[in-house]
């Protein structure tokens, strides 16, 4: 539980692994689903998970990458409503986390003050993520919203190469394929790629 060690005290860390349960997930495997119940909060050890909205239609938007150290806003959030769940979330690479059971998470916010900070800290920058997509969405042309993802994926996974189809970038930003390539054509023509 190394990546948490600089932000929870040892007695939170001790109640954390005592409580929780370490989950070992392939890549590819689905871990929450749109409409589906929250059972407890994941907090990243390894790896990385996608998490997204799906419209009614079908249509995928990126929403932000959990990685060690991390957890999901939406989790927490739709947890502490009572609501199911609003995104999708998929492994993205061989990954562990600490599945923090519900009513651990309750207990959490009572005796631990750096447990408060944390998910707080967690919604916003969850909630900072979304705007950005929004931002992004709303007022960036999507040549570069394309660079942007593909900086931010290269990031992500520490790689200058990023395996995946152009339908599958299509389906992150919401657009479609013929778009993607065209745009990946251009920025290579024009040495940007």
């Amino acid at each position: 539980m190394n990546s948490f060690s600089t932000v929870f005290e040892p007695a939170l860390l001790e109640e954390i692994t005592s409580r929780s349960m370490v989950m070992n997930v392939p890549a590819g495997a689905t871990i929450l689903v749109t409409g589906r119940p929250i059972t407890g909060v994941p907090l990243m050890l390894t790896g990385t998970i996608k998490v997204t909205r799906v419209s009614d239609e079908g249509q995928e938007l990126l929403l932000y990458y959990l990685k060690g150290g991390t957890t999901c806003p939406m989790s927490l959030t739709c947890f502490m409503t009572s609501q199911l769940s609003s995104v999708n979330a998929i492994a993205e690479e061989d990954s562990s986390f600490w599945a923090v059971p519900a009513p651990v998470v309750e207990d959490l916010f009572q005796k631990y003050p750096s447990w408060k900070r944390f998910v707080m800290n967690t919604i916003l920058e969850g909630l900072t993520e979304v705007i950005r997509s929004i931002d992004d969405v709303a007022f960036r042309r999507m040549d570069e919203r394309l660079v942007r993802y593909l900086k931010k994926r290269s990031k992500i996974t520490g790689s200058a190469l990023i395996n995946l189809s152009h339908q599958q970038i299509a389906d992150e930003l919401g657009t479609n394929r013929v778009v993607v390539s065209r745009l990946l054509k251009k920025l290579e023509t024009d040495n940007k790629l």
